[in-house]
């Protein structure tokens, strides 16, 4: 192998290397955005039944009749499952996101393999 070969490749090496890296750290960038959604979501959630548990030792009422139509429980509950939703989407796109990071990462790993083999052999 010339030099000029030898150069090729090792210019090859740090570009697959600069290239592994950069999607490395988007990735990284992505799932702690991903993680600070689900945060706010769960802190959300939490708070929302944890004061559903808290009404009784508070307010002093244990029995409470409640309208099932009424707007206000409507729109608690319509949030509620929109927040359930969001939480549900950062989780498949967490997922799918995670899925594709692992092949593009075997697909870079096997790329800086060949590019060994030739420098190599």
């Amino acid at each position: 192998m010339s030099g000029d070969e030898k150069d090729k490749a090792t210019v090859g090496i740090l570009d697959a290397h600069e290239e592994f890296v950069q999607r490395f750290e988007s990735g990284q960038a992505r799932i702690r955005t991903l993680s600070v959604i689900t945060i706010v979501v769960a802190f959300i959630l939490i708070a929302s039944y944890a004061s559903q548990l808290l009404i009784p030792f508070t307010g002093g009422s244990r029995y409470q009749t409640v309208d099932l139509l009424n707007p206000t429980l409507i729109a608690l509950q319509v949030v509620l499952v929109i927040l359930t939703a969001a939480w549900l989407y950062v989780g498949v796109v967490n997922y799918l996101f995670a899925t594709r990071t692992g092949k593009k990462i075997r697909e870079l790993r096997a790329l800086e393999r060949d590019i060994e083999k030739k420098i190599v052999g």
